[in-house]
């Protein structure tokens, strides 16, 4: 059963704030996260805040009913 997750994207400089809707399974979800960045589904804006620009993190949670569970996962995802 697929579900909506909210997904939070801070890299070199960058954020971008989306939603998915996958498999509550790692692997499910990067998937998802891929195919959005490749059908050009998400747009970086110029970070106001300070976040690094050598590093990329990436965070996801689930929308239940409309709003977020709270509970957010993370997962540094690229080191350059």
């Amino acid at each position: 059963m697929t579900k909506l997750f909210n997904v939070r994207l801070r890299a070199y400089g960058y954020v971008a704030d989306f939603n998915i809707n996958a498999e509550d399974t790692a692997e499910s979800i990067e998937n998802a996260i891929l195919d959005k960045i490749g059908q050009n589904g998400v747009l970086l804006k110029d970070s106001d805040r300070a976040y690094s620009k050598s590093k990329c993190w990436i965070t996801y949670e689930e929308v239940v009913d409309g709003s977020r569970s709270g509970s957010l996962q993370k997962e540094e995802a690229i080191r350059t």
